[in-house]
């Protein structure tokens, strides 16, 4: 039996599909005018700032910040909480969704990949892709250079340290740190 999904609906899925499709093509387009337009404003145009976040964003909660420069693939996959601020030069591969909670801290440098690949070299050549989603819960701090793998949920209250890999869920309330992140700390009360 033949899939007649289209490539958007399959990603939107979470299934296989191929990224160089027309209709994904277009959307991603869509992406990089907006975020462009929003890297060059100044950080004086706050409110068209925030007016374009609104659109390109999923959702962009009251009281956030998001420091130019900013790239994503799509905008739509991403939702941010009230009150999260994000540092200079976010990364947002997503081609999954991408849930940030309310009162994340973001460093700078950070990516969040959602963007899985074929190991087989048949489908990657062909241009196969899928997506992980993931969750940054409420209070979660991810310092500088932090680097999310797809699939990945950190925990309320978590710490990830600087220039960390995170390549499996998180718990609440603990630091970790490294490459792959494991946890050195419990800070729950």
């Amino acid at each position: 039996m033949t899939d007649e999904r289209s490539m958007r609906d399959r990603m939107l899925a979470g299934d296989a599909y191929i990224a160089d499709d027309p209709d994904l093509r277009r959307e991603n387009l869509r992406a990089q005018t907006l975020t462009h337009r929003y890297n060059a404003l100044g950080p004086a145009d706050a409110e068209a700032r925030r007016a374009l976040l609104t659109d390109l964003l999923g959702a962009f909660g009251e009281g956030s910040t998001i420091r130019a420069p900013f790239h994503c693939d799509y905008g739509y996959r991403t939702t941010v909480g009230a009150g999260t601020f994000v540092n200079w030069g976010l990364v947002a591969l997503d081609v999954g969704p991408i849930t940030i909670g309310d009162a994340v801290q973001i460093g700078p440098g950070v990516q969040l990949l959602t963007a899985t690949h074929p190991v087989e070299p048949g489908p990657r050549r062909d241009g196969w892709e899928g997506s992980a989603p993931i969750t940054l819960e409420d209070n979660v701090w991810l310092g500088g250079g932090v680097v999310v793998l797809p699939g990945v949920t950190i925990g309320r209250d978590s710490v990830v340290g600087a220039g960390s890999v995170v390549t499996r869920d998180v718990p609440p309330g603990v630091v970790v740190v490294g490459n792959p992140a494991r946890v050195v700390r419990d800070i729950t009360p």
